[in-house]
């Protein structure tokens, strides 16, 4: 059986696609960040520009498309510690380069993950569905 989803607003119908639980949201963002920090490093930009920034805020955007919005934080947490330990200060070390820098940081992070998984959070219009009349077995109609 196939379940459909349908915005208010809209004609069409979607299959519903099941969002990861936020265990495995935050399990599968360390993955994806460990993955992206090498990866950074491959291609010599593993330094605070603009493009690891937009490139740890694209795998934000990506984990909220398959999480819910509640792994929102767990998704933008992981992605500071790796962009903090491994982009801006190098080596593996978590330091704090002030309120206004790191909350800007999880800040982008959380609306990037929150980009995608918030229209997932929206409320489900009901299926219409037009009930025919049942045969009137008491009069001798036969289907």
């Amino acid at each position: 059986m196939r379940l459909y989803r349908a915005r208010p607003g809209r004609r069409s119908f979607r299959p519903l696609v099941d969002r990861l639980p936020v265990s495995m949201s935050g399990a599968v963002a360390l993955g994806g960040f460990a993955v992206l920090a090498p990866t950074l490093a491959v291609v010599g930009e593993l330094h605070a520009t603009w493009f690891a920034l937009g490139g740890f805020t694209v795998l934000c955007v990506l984990l909220g498309a398959v999480s819910r919005p509640t792994a929102a934080p767990l998704v933008a947490g992981a992605g500071w510690l790796f962009f903090n330990g491994f982009v801006v200060h190098r080596y593996a070390t978590l330091e704090w380069g002030g309120a206004g820098v790191e909350f800007t940081r999880l800040g982008l992070f959380t609306a990037a993950a929150l980009l995608l998984s918030l229209p997932a959070a929206l409320p489900r219009r009901t299926v219409r569905v037009q009930v025919l009349p049942a045969p009137d077995r008491a009069r001798g109609i036969r289907d």
